[in-house]
């Protein structure tokens, strides 16, 4: 019993380590992915579409796995799945130079990834109902720290050892939170009803779900088609080492992270989450289009740093907004269905930069995810409305 109340006592501090070493483990080699693909040969396209696997996986997996654990009510068991499968593809990366093996295993990163839906669902059930915009505030802060610990670490490594060392480093520190993920604290209603295919269809009718995920499409299209895709190449063409390109990426996800903890708590309650969600946008788009007119890596890494702000304002307040009026028993199914079909943006962004890249011109691929950024933001302003039981 003492050991129980013990583990109670560590719970949100041990989750909140297993996060951030689950992301830092696939976020080694995010800065050098799409360089070191083109360096092994790689067209701009080609490059865009192993970049994009990541999220292409996720929207097949999310919405299977966020059904099966609402069935099984097994978060935990997901979440060391989710450990295990970054780990098999940090090794994957490892042992090939092949392109079509890196694209296998690139999506297997995908699949990993998709486990995110138990992350944010099991952390969320520590906290009060009406507090889910608060914990996905918290949790995402701590999967932004992990993923700039891992670019940071990731790029020095690189450019101290070669392209193959992130992948090592993200291995090592995805096996130790494999093994701390055995200790997390599963929690859930015993009396929560099954969800039924019945339910599972009334969560994805639900008009706020429908509305925050199409908006998370588009945010996640101008991520991963910038930061966590084309612009450390962009900023390769400004001489930057691996090193740097690794800095640029933290710059921006730190600013995520400290944007996702206020975005989600203190200036959603004084402006309201409508509010704070446009702003994001707005401010994303801006300093999107603004990397087509940038000629030096300091100015870079400034405007990158403000936009990924935006980014953590706005995406935080949609993944918050996506289960804070489900049923608990619906929240995963809910989660899912969000995480799956804004990894239709993380496949898209890279790909349709790539091709832009290919015909035209990296500049004019930054200046169209900046406009699809600013039609976001009005889109937002549109939408998120309060229409019947909305909560918005």
């Amino acid at each position: 019993m003492e050991m129980a109340i013990d583990r109670k006592k560590f719970r949100i501090p041990l989750f909140c380590l297993v996060t951030l070493m689950f992301w830092f483990s696939m976020y080694t080699y995010v800065p050098i992915l799409a360089y070191y693909v083109e360096y092994l040969g790689a067209t701009h396209m080609t490059a865009g579409i192993i970049v994009g696997s990541y999220g292409f996986t996720q929207m097949l997996l999310r919405i299977p796995v966020g059904i099966m654990s609402d069935r099984l009510h097994k978060r935990r068991l997901f979440i060391t799945f989710g450990l295990f499968f970054s780990l098999l593809s940090g090794l994957g990366l490892v042992v090939t130079g092949n392109l079509t093996v890196i694209l296998i295993f690139r999506s297997l990163a995908g699949a990993a990834a998709a486990t995110w839906v138990d992350f944010t669902i099991l952390f969320s059930s520590y906290f009060k109902h009406e507090e889910a915009t608060k914990s996905i505030g918290i949790i995402s802060f701590f999967s932004s720290i992990g993923q700039m610990f891992g670019m940071l670490f990731g790029g020095f490594v690189a450019n101290s050892y070669g392209f193959k060392a992130p992948f090592i480093f993200g291995v090592i520190i995805g096996s130790a939170g494999l093994i701390l993920s055995l200790f997390l604290v599963d929690k859930y209603d015993e009396n929560a009803q099954k969800i039924t295919f019945k339910g599972v269809v009334e969560v994805i009718k639900d008009h706020t779900l429908l509305v925050v995920s199409f908006l998370a499409i588009l945010s996640q299209l101008v991520t991963f088609a910038t930061v966590f895709g084309f612009t450390p190449l962009y900023a390769a063409t400004l001489g930057a080492s691996k090193l740097q390109m690794s800095i640029l990426t933290v710059f921006s996800t730190l600013a995520t992270a400290i944007a996702s903890i206020y975005g989600g708590g203190i200036l959603s309650k004084k402006f309201g989450e409508k509010k704070v969600a446009v702003f994001g946008f707005v401010i994303t788009g801006i300093f999107t289009v603004t990397i087509a007119f940038t000629t030096s890596l300091p100015m870079l890494i400034f405007t990158q740093t403000i936009a990924g702000f935006g980014r953590g304002l706005a995406f935080t307040v949609l993944m918050g907004l996506s289960i804070r009026h489900m049923p608990t028993d619906k929240r995963a199914t809910a989660m899912g269905f969000f995480q799956s079909i804004y990894g239709l943006g993380m496949f898209a962004g890279p790909f349709i930069m790539g091709a832009i890249s290919d015909k035209v011109s990296q500049r004019q691929g930054f200046i169209f995810t900046g406009i699809v950024a600013c039609i976001t933001s009005f889109l937002a302003l549109i939408m998120l409305k309060r229409p019947k039981e909305n909560l918005l």
